[in-house]
């Protein structure tokens, strides 16, 4: 899913609260900065690459952001981000460092702890992930916040150029060649981090975190029908042989996995007093399982009752979900 929001949509008295409002809900609550006026030519495009996403921001003014300790919730997911500035110079502040960027250059920041960006007019990308993905330990990444990591030389480079390079696939209708765009992004980014920490990444950390990423794969193309355990290796570059390795501890099979989060599926949309007027065969198909008779014998199998049945009883015999 690819979303633009431009500063133009909204009349110029309001404009500096909009802005705030899709600011804080697109990369996390905080306080803006605009130094002038928020300008029409102002935009926020957003784009998922799998389980990462990428923001594409583009404002005229001088400024910046404060994430506070206010902003922060137990509750909030547990996620990073890399900032690569495409375009102007700024400044990234978290943990009593600073990150001086200049054109190229980028950094890393821990969206559950409070930080201060301040910016020139510019072009950022940030990058936004969930903290699993990087298998490595959390002290040893809480070392490398605010650290300035050049745009114009080694691994940053390719970073760098990979990053900027990644809005203009963000309407790619193929979403595996999008799910590998960003998994190649944080793959380099964990061999960045464990230079400067000058470590090797364990095997085992490497399985867990490309684990995690697999089935983040699936839970974004459960509705295709295709999905099989040859579609999946191929776009994570690995065999079929070692995937179903990977699957090993998880007490299932890499289909047994997908069938298991298809129903899940099925049976919420089946509670979904929204949804009453759809047939439950098309909520099959939704979900990659457009052949009714296997959905009914799959879901029965799985919950104890056909789905008609199943949403007539509002979740089960007894009534309970």
């Amino acid at each position: 899913m690819t979303i633009t929001f431009r500063a133009a949509t909204e009349p110029a008295p309001s404009r500096r609260d909009y802005w705030q409002h899709v600011m804080s809900d697109a990369l996390g609550p905080i306080d803006l900065q605009v130094l002038g006026k928020v300008g029409e030519g102002d935009r926020l495009l957003l784009g998922d690459f799998g389980a990462v996403r990428i923001g594409e921001l583009e404002v005229g003014y001088p400024g910046g952001a404060s994430r506070r300790a206010r902003h922060i919730s137990p509750s909030d997911p547990d996620l990073c981000k890399i900032d690569v500035v495409a375009r102007g110079h700024g400044v990234v502040e978290q943990d009593g460092r600073e990150a001086s960027l200049s054109e190229g250059d980028l950094t890393f920041v821990d969206l559950t702890r409070p930080g201060r960006w301040q910016m020139s007019p510019s072009r950022l990308i940030a990058i936004l992930f969930p903290r699993a993905l990087l298998p490595l330990r959390r002290d040893e990444v809480n070392r490398l916040t605010a650290v300035a990591i050049p745009g114009d030389r080694g691994t940053g480079a390719v970073i760098s150029t990979l990053a900027r390079s990644l809005v203009e696939h963000v309407d790619d209708p193929e979403p595996g060649g999008r799910v590998r765009l960003g998994t190649a992004v944080v793959d380099l980014f964990t061999a960045v981090l464990a230079g400067r920490l000058d470590r090797a990444v364990p095997h085992e950390t490497r399985q867990r975190a490309l684990l995690l990423r697999i089935q983040s794969y699936i839970d974004q193309h459960l509705c295709d029908p295709e999905l099989t355990p040859t579609a999946i290796a191929d776009a994570h570059f690995i065999s079929v042989r070692y995937l179903h390795k990977l699957f090993e501890d998880q007490e299932t099979t890499v289909a047994g996995w997908i069938r298991t989060r298809r129903l899940e599926r099925c049976r919420r949309d089946l509670l979904d007093p929204c949804l009453l007027d759809r047939p439950v065969s098309a909520i099959g198909a939704r979900w990659g399982m457009p052949n009714a008779a296997h959905f009914s014998r799959a879901f029965r199998a799985a919950y104890g009752l056909p789905p008609v049945d199943f949403r007539a009883l509002g979740g089960g015999p007894d009534g309970s979900s």
